[in-house]
């Protein structure tokens, strides 16, 4: 089984939605990777900041983030130029992926391409 983990939650809601979604985003994560499936992660549109927020030790999904850390893909680039947070994600080791070059953007990941490989695609 292959699947691809999208987060869109919006970390600067400080909601208890945005947490909800980014903590089942990587639950769900982690249960493929137990089960020994593909799985990636992005984060795209504001979700792109949260690289920074789970990286913080004294975040509640900061254990989680570290014990899924390895099947993050990265974050979108053009996302990453609208709403921020591309550089600590580099800075903490993860891709700013453009696969889709969407004129007028930096470019963006390419959902078809995971689709056209076999990826589930699930959103959060």
């Amino acid at each position: 089984m292959k699947a691809a983990i999208i987060v869109l939650s919006d970390p600067k809601s400080q909601s208890e939605e945005a947490l909800g979604r980014v903590f089942n985003a990587l639950a769900t994560t982690y249960d493929f990777q137990q089960s020994g499936d593909e799985v990636t992660v992005l984060f795209h549109g504001p979700a792109t900041r949260w690289i920074q927020k789970l990286s913080d030790v004294e975040h509640p999904a900061h254990n989680l983030f570290e014990a899924v850390k390895d099947s993050i893909a990265g974050v979108s680039c053009a996302c990453s130029d609208v709403f921020g947070g591309g550089e600590e994600a580099e800075q903490s080791g993860f891709d700013l992926i453009k696969d889709n070059p969407v004129p007028g953007t930096s470019g963006l990941p390419s959902l078809r391409n995971l689709i056209a490989d076999g990826y589930s695609v699930l959103t959060f």
